[in-house]
């Protein structure tokens, strides 16, 4: 059996400030829905960004009546490679994104990042190879 990554699928809870988010704000292109549809595809290369409502999804795997949050640390993150992480930085804190972090240097990784959340609280890291 082969197996090829094709999506990274976020439920949220609030779909249409996430839906404006990644598709004005980090500017990705919208490949399917729109801000109404309660389910978006958005490319980011070799694999697509989805965000679908938390309870639409909840409702198909049969676990509705289960709590939809708890206060944990983070369980996952969204990583965006960009070409240069502290213009990136600059052009969304332009747009009134707050930032988890700013640019950094991760040597022992090899990579430079940044890191935000997105309207649901999702956490973001932006990334590019240190050169």
């Amino acid at each position: 059996m082969e197996y090829s990554l094709t999506h990274v699928r976020l439920l949220v809870e609030d779909y249409k400030a996430c839906f404006k988010f990644y598709s004005e704000t980090i500017d990705l292109k919208v490949s399917w829905g729109n801000e109404n549809t309660g389910y978006a595809e958005l490319d980011t290369g070799d694999a697509s960004l989805a965000i679908f409502t938390r309870n639409e999804m909840a409702q198909v795997v049969g676990n509705a009546a289960l709590p939809a949050s708890a206060v944990c640390q983070d369980r996952h993150t969204v990583i965006l490679r960009v070409p240069d992480v502290d213009k990136a930085f600059e052009d969304l804190r332009g747009k009134d994104v707050t930032f988890v972090t700013e640019p950094q240097d991760q040597s022992d990784w090899g990579i430079r990042t940044a890191h935000l959340r997105d309207p649901d609280g999702n956490l973001i890291e932006l990334n590019c190879r240190l050169t």
